[in-house]
């Protein structure tokens, strides 16, 4: 039986975007649009629909910008997690913002991750899934070849009942990619030490414990990571209208 959706979101946009250059030269990458919108925008309006209603935001890069920007928006509602003075990493950046997430499941969203729906919206079907009484993290996947811009052999195992096992071997190919969206109890990173570290330990902790588990998008996914990517992103967006 699927547990409440939640409500606050921990939304991903402190990283330097390297790979994005030079279109983040002179900005963040959160802030680099596809097709007229920008990244961060198409994904606090995914989550709006969701049913969100406060998304705390992180800002590293041209953190002024990201402010700035982020003032204008309402819905949902935004508080900054701030780390100018240093990038914490994907679990390091949530334990940061732990005082503005509250005790509740959260989703946490990377801004480098579109798609267009399927005949289910996506964040519905992880909305259904969400159990929290079986599962500790749900991770949104896309099956391999339903998407642009995978990148290497990482990737996920899903046994009948949606339980994931991680994987970054290259044999047996896993069948499913992390889309950048997940449902977490904060409460798992509250016994890690603060500074920058990784999600994917705490994932694989889950794992063994049996509480990791998946919902499948039947969408198209696009992992916007460079400016080729950027370009395959607004065509496949204007392709679908």
């Amino acid at each position: 039986m699927s547990g409440p959706a939640p409500k606050v979101a921990m939304v991903m946009a402190a990283g330097l975007g390297t790979r994005m250059r030079p279109l983040t030269d002179t900005r963040p990458k959160a802030l680099v649009e596809v097709g007229g919108r920008t990244l961060i925008d198409r994904v606090l309006d995914r989550l709006g629909v969701a049913g969100v209603e406060t998304a705390v935001v992180n800002v590293h890069h041209f953190a002024d910008q990201m402010e700035a920007h982020l003032a204008g928006r309402a819905d949902p509602r935004i508080r900054i997690s701030d780390e100018r003075a240093e990038l914490l990493d994907s679990g390091g950046g949530v334990r940061h913002a732990r005082p503005l997430l509250g005790d509740d499941p959260i989703w946490v969203a990377n801004i480098d991750s579109l798609w267009i729906e399927g005949a289910t919206p996506a964040l519905d079907a992880m909305k259904a899934a969400w159990d929290p009484a079986v599962m500790d993290i749900c991770l949104l996947l896309v099956p391999r070849g339903q998407g642009i811009g995978f990148e290497g052999p990482r990737g996920f195992f899903r046994d009948a009942s949606g339980r994931l096992t991680h994987s970054a071997e290259p044999e047996p190919p896993t069948p499913f990619a992390f889309v950048g969206v997940q449902i977490i109890k904060p409460e798992l990173l509250d016994d890690e030490p603060d500074g920058a570290f990784s999600m994917v330990p705490v994932w694989r902790r889950a794992s063994a414990e049996g509480r990791l588990y998946g919902a499948v998008m039947d969408g198209f996914w696009m992992h916007v990571g460079d400016p080729e990517a950027r370009d395959a992103a607004e065509a496949k967006l204007a392709e679908a209208g």
